[in-house]
């Protein structure tokens, strides 16, 4: 039959029932747990958590399943469990209480095992068979199996009960968990558990450069897909988390809302708006530049909002932060105590680059923040190479895309072209880059600050003076003198210069307003005179006229008159 006729066939595809372990992310890898009615083999070797990582399996699914287990020790006892446990913030004596959970210790002398034909495993199946049974139990722990088989060294009669314990574990439809320590060139130490496992999952605990990483990796996981990379895990107080980091993918949603920097003028900068809301942001610059200063604002903006934010601080303290960010007006305590701001400070060499990553993902997780903040990503060279370091920054900044959630980072630059492009090789990847520089001149140092890219908006070119005060940051507009762009006192004493040129020239400006003024009023007098005198030459013109028509007017009247008187006479 074809391969396309076997997909083609009408019976449907049952997919492997799994349970679910409750370990942060352990599920996601493995695409919904371990699998069901089957064992697991969790190997490694001394101090790795397999003791752990295997009573948090049921402790989970005790709490959050209401699925029963059962723990079988053969190396620690059951009191030594319970201490052992409980700084995670297990309680297993209440769980055994409650019948929630059953704690077995079986003692294994090597001077009791005899090699012979008889041996088998029967007196542990009637013992672990009544412990199931006794709590409903669906969920077993063997830890670990190398004490269980510690006397044998018969290859045979090994092989044989450890296929007749893992079919026994199936029947019971029990899914289990069976620790192993890890041998030389082998998963486990005889090498065989591994092969009739369904699922094996390998635990490492790696020291490099005096730093500890904690990794785990599924070997495999019979009828399931699942990732096959190395995962970085945590143990701390509320148990193990695993961060599925390299599993992400380039299929998050974007946002068009803007959020503020926190600075007027830098928003003005940025299309008037600000950074894009779930965006990543990088601020580079050299020491003493101000870098702190524009992701403390960033900080306070977001809080003010009403917001979340953290502040992963890898170079100064809290207090440090929150004492300096007084100074240019900035009152972080005060959203500190409201609960929208968290501190996280420590030294990069405290962890791991993957450790680091995964506190830093279950803060967020546990937080939901809405604003992350890393000052500054450059230590973290320290615990790892540069190509380490943006591997680790690249899948922080996907999972913060995913989750939506703006990020600022705070990069170390040296004076040099070269570095300004290659700031821990996240320059590229991140959607807006500020970039601010010292300006020396005249003697003194002042800052700039351009925005080097913003994908996705309109944004300045221009390069502003980046002032610190009182009352906050600031950038001041661009100011260009004869030689080019002023910063500092030579912008002060450009600016004194023309304003007092503007100030003479308004004088000038006056004193020829006034003397034009006075021009106009002369010669508005003398065209006055001038209208006098042609007014009076025209009244004399006018008065001789005027006589020399009345004159002749009365002669007129005159002959008339006695032409008249002639008449009568005759």
């Amino acid at each position: 039959m074809s391969l396309t006729s076997a997909k083609d066939s009408s019976f449907p595809l049952q997919a492997l029932p799994k349970t679910p372990t409750g370990i942060v992310g352990l599920d996601e890898i493995t695409g919904g747990g371990l699998p069901k009615g089957r064992p697991t083999l969790i190997c490694g070797s001394a101090g790795c958590g397999k003791t752990l990582f295997s009573m948090e399996f049921l402790v989970r699914g005790a709490l959050e399943f209401d699925e029963p287990g059962v723990f079988m020790a053969f190396e620690e006892k059951a009191d030594e469990l319970a201490v052992n446990v409980a700084s995670l913030g297990f309680n297993l004596q209440q769980l055994q209480n409650d019948k929630r959970i059953k704690l077995d210790y079986v003692r294994i002398e090597r001077s009791e095992i005899e090699e012979t034909g008889e041996y088998d495993l029967d007196g542990l199946f009637i013992r672990l068979g009544y412990a199931i049974d006794s709590i409903g139990a669906k969920r077993v722990v063997l830890d670990t199996i190398e004490n269980l088989f510690s006397g044998l060294t018969n290859q045979g009669i090994l092989r044989a009960e450890l296929r007749r314990l893992f079919e026994w574990l199936k029947e019971k439809q029990v899914t289990a968990i069976i620790t192993g320590e890890r041998g030389a060139g082998t998963l486990t130490r005889h090498g065989l558990e591994e092969y009739v496992s369904d699922c094996v999952i390998l635990l490492d605990h790696r020291v490099d450069n005096q730093i500890s990483t904690r990794l785990l990796r599924i070997v495999k996981y019979r009828g399931s897909v699942h990732g096959t990379n190395e995962y970085p895990f945590l143990i701390d107080k509320d148990g193990i988390s695993v961060l599925p980091v390299t599993s992400l993918t380039l299929d998050h949603a974007v946002s068009t809302d803007r959020v503020s920097s926190g600075i007027s003028s830098l928003d003005r900068m940025l299309d008037g708006k600000g950074y894009f809301r779930g965006s990543s942001i990088l601020v580079s610059g050299t020491a003493g530049t101000g870098k702190t200063s524009i992701a403390g604002s960033f900080a306070n903006e977001t809080c003010l909002r009403g917001e979340r934010c953290i502040f992963f601080a890898f170079e100064e303290s809290p207090q440090q932060i929150i004492r300096n960010m007084g100074s240019i007006g900035l009152n972080l305590q005060a959203h500190i105590d409201s609960g929208l701001l968290t501190f996280h400070a420590s030294r990069p060499t405290l962890n791991g680059l993957e450790m680091h990553l995964t506190v830093i993902h279950k803060l967020i997780r546990t937080l939901q923040p809405r604003v992350v903040i890393l000052d500054p990503i450059t230590n973290l060279i320290t615990v790892g190479s540069m190509s380490e370091v943006k591997s680790m920054l690249i899948r922080l900044i996907d999972f913060l895309q995913a989750q939506q959630i703006t990020v600022l980072f705070t990069a170390l630059t040296r004076n040099t072209v070269v570095e300004e492009q290659t700031d821990e090789g996240v320059a590229s990847l991140v959607d807006t880059w500020l970039l601010v520089r010292d300006i020396e001149s005249n003697g003194e140092r002042n800052r700039g600050l351009y925005v080097m890219k913003a994908r996705g908006m309109k944004h300045s070119n221009q390069v502003r003076e980046f002032v610190i005060t009182d009352h906050g940051v600031d950038l001041v507009d661009v100011y260009l003198g004869p030689e080019g762009v002023l910063t500092g006192s030579a912008r002060e004493a450009q600016q004194l210069q023309e304003y007092t040129g503007e100030a003479l020239r308004d004088h000038a400006v006056t004193r020829k307003d006034r003397e034009i003024e006075r021009k106009k009023l002369v010669l508005e007098s003398k065209i006055a005179s001038l209208r006098e005198e042609f007014e009076s030459v025209q009244d004399e013109l006018n008065k001789t006229y005027i006589e020399d028509e009345l004159r002749k007017e009365i002669l007129q009247k005159n002959r008339e008159q006695l032409t008249r008187n002639r008449h009568k006479d005759e």
